[in-house]
């Protein structure tokens, strides 16, 4: 028999997530089923919807049931097969499984990761992952970048605010991001290509927004909502869009929390906002994975993966994401890569 270890849910969080929230446990696995295929994690992807899953508020998804295991997705190796076509030895993405060391996955369900000369694995849970296909289409689909135009991007040194920054100067934008450090905005501006970035920790974003977008906004990429939000809706311009991926500075809020003060602006300059969810996108994966591909073969893209060690710190990890500790992809190394 072979041990698993697995993150359960056993209660639901209230505001941040704490101790007792979440429960490791060790069981045996069974013996694996015809058309399944058994998968050991090598990365585990932490990301703000974790936080969501685990509140029984509704959602795109059902939320993780109470005694269920923690829904996430990753990449890992594939252990053993009773799958025709995937072979024990393959890497793949694992889709949405759990924060466990062994998953098993029905075989049909899985997409095995090509090996691509240069790339390394960790790229497959960045800019060719979920995250990477959510700044592609959230910003080509819903945003229609054009050249000329001013971008902005609120946790632009997250894994999807630092691709939808690079993606906008591929097509000929203006970009500013907003991020938490005087770090991340180097590291925007000097490694990603950004033309400003803006501090909100020490910085006055409404100043500083009038500073480096005096032609107004024409993209606001949200990730963030809150008072940062407010702040770029006040300098849209006209026909602006505003694809809303995320507004991770109210997932922990245990009442209701009030805004956009200034919504009333959004009719004034007539402005196209679209909340969506990456899945919405799921049969378009390809296409937008052979563009980030090319892209980041050229050179044209760059990323940052922040690596934790051990399933047993995913939970405490989390908090990354809101602290806003984390540069680039948020990972957990599960166990060794092939």
């Amino acid at each position: 028999m072979i041990s698993n270890q697995t993150w359960i849910l056993r209660k639901r969080p209230s505001g941040a997530l704490a101790s007792g929230d979440l429960e490791l446990v060790t069981s045996e696995l069974p013996e694996l089923a015809d058309g399944m295929v058994r998968v050991r994690t090598v990365y585990l992807s932490l990301d703000p919807t974790n936080r969501i899953w685990m509140s029984d508020a509704k959602g795109y998804m059902p939320p993780v049931a109470i005694g269920a295991g923690m829904r996430g997705g990753g990449v890992g190796v594939v252990e053993e097969s009773r799958f025709i076509g995937i072979a024990p030895g393959a890497v793949v993405n694992t889709g949405l499984a759990t924060w466990a060391l062994y998953n098993d996955l029905p075989g049909e369900k899985l997409a095995v990761l090509p090996k691509l000369p240069g790339v390394p694995l960790t790229a497959f849970m960045g800019p060719l992952g979920v995250t990477g296909m959510t700044a592609y289409f959230g910003l080509l689909d819903i945003g229609q970048p054009k050249a000329g135009e001013t971008v902005v991007v609120s946790a632009a040194a997250g894994a999807v605010g630092s691709m939808v920054g690079q993606i906008a100067k591929i097509h000929g934008c203006r970009v500013v991001g907003i991020a938490g450090s005087t770090d991340k905005c180097r590291w925007l501006t000097d490694v990603a290509g950004f033309d400003a970035a803006i501090d909100y920790k020490s910085e006055d974003v409404g100043a500083a927004l009038d500073r480096h977008c005096p032609a107004g906004i024409d993209i606001n990429f949200e990730n963030v909502g809150g008072p940062v939000m407010d702040s770029v809706i006040a300098r849209l311009n006209d026909f602006s869009r505003m694809p809303l991926c995320g507004l991770i500075s109210v997932y922990n809020a245990t009442k209701p929390v009030p805004g956009p003060f200034n919504f009333g602006n959004l009719l004034m300059r007539r402005t196209l906002l679209k909340g969506f969810i990456v899945l919405d996108y799921l049969d378009r994966f390809p296409a937008g994975m052979r563009a980030m591909a090319d892209w980041l073969a050229a050179g044209k893209i760059k990323f940052e993966t922040d690596i934790v060690h051990g399933l047993e710190i995913a939970p405490a990890a989390l908090d990354r994401l809101f602290s806003g500790k984390n540069l680039g992809k948020l990972l957990v190394k599960v166990s060794d890569p092939p």
